[in-house]
């Protein structure tokens, strides 16, 4: 496993980070044997939200957490004030109140990393900045940043930051993979930085040396290796509703056959070359991946070993063919 280090987390983080989804108290068991071969396998960083489960996903992670003994082996990232049917949640209360659910539910006094779910662009700056740094004063969080929001806002929450002497976000979770979200899997306000339309953000990030918690990196299994465009009319009940609105794009299948053939010829599975690539940008991703098991998340942390030529990051890419195009 490879390791990084997040301003405000004096762990280390692991470059892949387990989405914990599927992690749940209604399948005990089978959640704690995941989550024990994470550990296992190095993979100590956790990506988790207060939504997930109706919160049984934070309190199956708490109780695992406490049964094994391992709060300080372990860099929880979660993530609060996602949108409900009534109304955009990004506010002071909000933060407050579902910082103080997570804490319950996790079965500790702190959180490593967390993250605004969504933003709410009508909402200003300052007194999110101000409710985060109040947060972290209490020592309830250690670092914070935002998922789903876009360079321009975090950029503007960081300008703020050092005008008051606070805490600026030192962490980001948007889109990010060989795939391009084509379009949002869950409605609007879903954030990108994958594809050509989204140079200048991946420039920021890159001179910003923000962090990226790279989500759907795999294009939510479109990139699984149990999916070729061969079999799509087979294999395409595999995926959900979001994978298929989001990554199911002619653009994608153009990738998936390339990393099909460059798997083949690398000897390598078409996950593993997937999440080379993502680790071979020059960014500081780190990869969020939806293991279902021991096997799979092995297979995936071996490809984060795997270097990649920039000719064959362009060719997977497709970057040569869009430059002919332009």
């Amino acid at each position: 496993m490879r390791y990084a280090t997040v301003d405000g987390v004096s762990k280390p983080v692991s470059r892949v980070v387990l989405g914990t989804m599927i992690i749940n108290t209604s399948e005990r068991e089978k959640s704690f044997a995941l989550l024990d071969a994470a550990l296992e396998q190095g993979c100590t960083t956790l990506d988790m939200a207060h939504v997930y489960g109706g919160g049984g996903t934070e309190r199956c992670v708490g109780e695992w957490v406490e049964a094994r003994g391992v709060r300080e082996k372990m860099v929880l990232l979660t993530k609060g004030c996602h949108a409900n049917q009534d109304r955009t949640r990004v506010t002071p209360w909000d933060i407050a109140s579902d910082l103080h659910d997570s804490l319950a539910r996790l079965k500790t006094t702190y959180v490593d990393i967390y993250l605004l779910h969504r933003d709410d662009e009508s909402v200003p700056v300052g007194p999110i900045v101000e409710a985060l740094n109040e947060q972290h004063r209490a020592g309830r969080i250690r670092a914070f940043g935002g998922s789903n929001w876009k360079h321009e806002r975090i950029q503007a929450a960081n300008d703020y930051a050092k005008a008051k002497g606070l805490r600026p976000f030192t962490a980001s979770s948007p889109n990010f993979g060989l795939a391009e979200q084509v379009k949002d899997p869950w409605g609007p306000g879903c954030v990108t930085i994958s594809g050509p339309q989204q140079t200048t953000a991946r420039t920021w990030y890159r001179t910003a040396k923000m962090p990226v918690f790279a989500y759907s990196s795999l294009a939510r299994g479109l990139f699984s290796g149990r999916i070729s465009r061969a079999t799509w009319d087979s294999t395409k009940t595999l995926l959900d509703e979001a994978a298929t609105t989001a990554y199911a794009h002619a653009c994608n299948f153009d990738r998936l056959d390339r990393l099909h053939q460059l798997a083949r010829e690398r000897g390598v599975s078409v996950p593993q070359l997937a999440v080379a690539w993502i680790m071979n940008q020059p960014l500081d991703v780190y990869a969020l991946v939806g293991a279902a098991n021991r096997d799979e998340l092995a297979s995936t942390i071996a490809g984060t070993e795997l270097a990649l030529t920039p000719g064959e990051c362009d060719w997977l890419d497709l970057r040569a063919e869009r430059a002919q195009q332009a």
